[in-house]
């Protein structure tokens, strides 16, 4: 059975928490090791350590899937890849139960294709294992103009219908709100109203926030703060309303220091962490707590969705909001914007939102209200 471990720090030349695949006789699946620290030092380029990790996972399934059906790597070819991607799409997940998404089964099988085109490069290998047909498809020019281009198409990737998401209207919004604590609530808060991802929020520290008090609303209706922890590691600045401001100085005064001053009752030791989110035991907010919280809020509202729908409702009502200033300002490109706004690599992924704020035109009128209104639920 192929096993993977985690680097520990220290380690010459790997990166803590590197994953290194070990085939069942505890032998490094070396290609696999030198792929991965590829990725991990590639220079001109920004490589997240979760992305390597993620990756590492998918290398793990597909090696692990091989070996179980005594295929050396090498002679894989696109057959034995697709039996391992309609494996994932006939069975469920061992480890969740449930069946895989079309998006997880297309993540693991271009993993698996970029790691063979590698090799090929490499020579490594004789025989590229999977075919790319060249297709029309609607894309984006220079000038952000949609157009047909000619591109390659993965024949091993499933075809899955488009799902657009949708912006929670605004009596959506305040049921959610009233279910969620005061810690999740501040980071729904900031999901709504500046557009971060979960990363993000659980990585936000403390001396990143600027105090609202000096500040002018008038004046300066948005002040900047900067990102540094994001997806893909590339750092941004994002502009969370004043009223945002306003609610996040009274977390840390109030709810946040209530936190900290119980936690040291019990350890005088105790020194908080500077993260902007904790937790009820002083320490910093993690993902998947972030996750479970919001989840529940979710079901008690009656909603279905999850922290990530309120960075869709931001990235709509701003779409809607620059596209009414483009009116009178021929100059702004109000999808770059958006792009910019919230760390998106490619236009492209920011351009399902041009069609998504022309299905819910009449819902984002009210949206727009949470992010630049009195309206995004006050904390307690």
């Amino acid at each position: 059975m192929v096993s993977v471990i985690r680097a520990a720090s220290g380690v010459p030349n790997v990166p803590a928490g590197f994953p290194i695949l070990f085939d069942a006789d505890m032998a490094i699946i070396e290609p696999a090791f030198v792929w991965l620290m590829e990725h991990a030092e590639l220079s001109g380029r920004a490589h997240a350590t979760e992305t390597v990790r993620t990756y590492g996972e998918h290398l793990h399934d597909w090696f692990d899937s091989l070996e179980q059906s005594g295929i050396e790597w090498r002679e894989a070819d696109e057959r034995v890849i697709a039996a391992y991607r309609n494996r994932m799409l006939e069975n469920p997940s061992a480890h969740t139960g449930k069946p895989y998404a079309r998006t997880t089964i297309n993540a693991r099988v271009s993993t698996v294709c970029r790691f063979y085109g590698w090799a090929l490069d490499k020579g490594l290998i004789d025989h590229c294992p999977f075919r790319l047909t060249e297709k029309m498809t609607l894309m984006l020019d220079g000038a952000y103009r949609p157009g047909l281009q000619r591109r390659q198409v993965n024949e091993l990737i499933v075809s899955r219908p488009e799902k657009l998401p949708r912006p929670l209207r605004a009596d959506e919004l305040a049921r959610l709100f009233a279910h969620l604590r005061p810690t999740a609530r501040l980071a729904a808060q900031w999901a709504l109203g500046a557009g971060l991802r979960r990363k993000e929020l659980c990585a936000l520290a403390i001396d990143q926030i600027p105090d609202s008090w000096p500040l002018d609303l008038d004046s300066d209706p948005l002040v900047g703060v900067p990102i540094h922890i994001t997806k893909g590691d590339r750092p941004r600045t994002v502009y969370p309303p004043l009223r945002l401001l306003d609610h996040t100085d009274w977390y840390v005064g109030e709810d946040r220091a209530r936190i900290v001053r119980r936690v040291r009752r019990s350890d005088r030791g105790y020194r908080a962490p500077p993260n902007l989110l904790l937790n009820e035991h002083g320490r910093a907010m993690t993902r998947k707590l972030l996750t479970a919280q919001l989840a529940e809020a979710f079901a008690a509202a009656r909603l279905l969705g999850t922290l990530h729908c309120l960075r869709h409702t931001f990235a709509m009502a701003m779409l809607a909001r620059l596209q009414i200033q483009a009116r009178t300002n021929p100059d702004l490109n109000p999808l770059k914007v958006v792009q910019v706004l919230l760390g998106h690599a490619s236009i492209t992924t920011t351009a399902i939102y041009l069609r998504c704020v022309e299905l819910h035109e009449r819902d984002l009128s009210e949206s727009l209200a949470y992010l630049y209104g009195e309206l995004i639920p006050a904390d307690g």
